[in-house]
């Protein structure tokens, strides 16, 4: 397993962390307070700042846009990268460059590489119709629209898909949706256009077949987008998190994605890259959190010493240079073996599990160094600390992917010990 990055991957890795601290870092605290005394005038702090619009448009100019894009898609959606952006950057490539992006809350935005709409991007690269490609996804790469992804339910536990009450049921030449979904990340947005609505179309189907990914225009008869919500008192906008209803709304058959009873398939197929790129991204973050630590720690003087001498914060900052070292190599390897194999269930909820919990870790020592100011919005920390934490939420919790872990550690002795009774039973 060899790590370092391809060229591509190292000029573009050096491309972002240049253009993040050249032209994204000197506005976005602003944008950023901007968004809050709008809020708190009772404005509009939902509108697309012009600035994140003129920082998107010369990020797509210096050829920095969609660069999650993975490589070999072939046929002809491969032929519009070189007019809509990205680098064919294998998982691998892309995780220096996504834990670049992750050291800004701006930058997966300005450079197109966002989460819902990337995962959402390759769901229709990957399953998507040519008539589906030609109304959402050419729009999507190109940035003139954004979306949002319709999964978990507030009267379910949604880390368990077979209770899912939404249904998609099929009426003739149309699909009819009726459910209530909540933490649907991007309809916030003035632009979000389209969301991805997964619901029940055969319910005595296989438990892996009863659901289907549907298209759903934003603004069809019956959705409605019923409030936005809050993660830890903050409202994310531009994009957010809102509770979504829908009523009776009924779409062609033809939005469904890839046809009725794949919803599953198609989840896996996006939630295995777009954990890795959460992971790499909140690899970034902790990164900025233990640079803001030590910064921190070295200037600030109490009881006649810098902090970083005091109570064992020297300690502190090392275990935190380890820990994001280990994730980091975890992640890699879960990168490399998605790219290898083609699948790393394992590999990713390991990740998925591990990540979050350090960036939390990391977080919360780099809050605690900076005192009262560490709770404050004067510092990046409390909304990076409320990044960490919903990330051990969204995407499956922790206690689901253990699982994972812990089944494939445990399959092996559980075939030995069956084998053992099988043959005890045999004397």
């Amino acid at each position: 397993m060899d790590f370092s990055p391809s060229s591509r991957a190292a000029d573009l890795t050096a491309a972002v962390r240049e253009f993040i601290a050249t032209r994204i870092a000197p506005v976005e605290s602003q944008i950023h307070a901007d968004i809050a005394r709008r809020r708190l005038a009772g404005e509009d702090s939902w509108a697309v700042d012009p600035r994140v619009t003129e920082l998107q448009a010369a990020a797509r100019a210096e050829g920095l846009w969609n660069l999650f894009l993975p490589a070999g898609h072939e046929g002809p959606y491969a032929e519009r990268y070189g007019t809509r952006g990205g680098a064919g950057l294998t998982n691998s490539d892309y995780a220096p460059v996504a834990e670049e992006m992750g050291r800004s809350f701006l930058a997966p935005l300005v450079f197109n590489c966002n989460a819902p709409d990337t995962g959402n991007m390759e769901v229709l690269l990957k399953y998507g119709s040519a008539e589906q490609k030609d109304r959402w996804l050419d729009p999507l790469l190109a940035g003139e629209i954004r979306s949002a992804f319709l999964m978990t339910e507030p009267e379910v536990a949604s880390s368990d898909a077979s209770t899912m009450a939404a249904t998609a049921r099929i009426s003739g030449d149309e699909v009819v949706l009726d459910g209530h979904k909540w933490w649907s990340t991007g309809v916030g947005h003035p632009d979000c256009r389209v969301g991805i609505f997964m619901g029940v179309t055969d319910p005595d189907a296989h438990r892996y077949l009863r659901h289907s990914m549907v298209l759903v225009p934003m603004d069809a008869p019956g959705v409605s987008v019923e409030r936005m919500l809050t993660a830890q008192g903050m409202f994310d906008e531009p994009l957010g998190h809102g509770e979504v209803r829908l009523d009776g709304v009924r779409l062609p058959v033809s939005n469904i994605i890839a046809g009725p009873g794949r919803a599953a398939e198609i989840a896996q197929g996006r939630l295995g890259p777009g954990r890795v790129h959460h992971c790499m991204r909140l690899i970034g973050l902790a990164e900025l959190a233990l640079d803001l630590a030590c910064r921190r720690a070295s200037e600030r003087v109490a009881f006649g010493k810098p902090i970083v001498n005091l109570g064992g914060n020297r300690e502190r900052l090392a275990e935190a240079r380890i820990a994001i070292d280990q994730a980091r190599l975890l992640v890699h390897h879960a990168a490399w073996k998605l790219d290898t194999e083609g699948q790393a269930a394992v590999e990713v909820s390991a990740i998925k599990a591990a990540v979050p919990r350090m960036a939390q870790q990391v977080i919360d020592m780099a809050m605690q160094l900076h005192g009262g100011a560490g709770m404050s919005d004067d510092f990046p920390l409390a909304g990076a600390y409320a990044t960490a934490r919903a990330l051990r939420l969204a995407d499956g919790p922790d206690e689901v992917h253990l699982g994972v872990v812990a089944r494939a550690l445990l399959a092996p002795y559980r075939d030995a010990a069956a084998a053992r009774t099988t043959a005890e039973e045999s004397r």
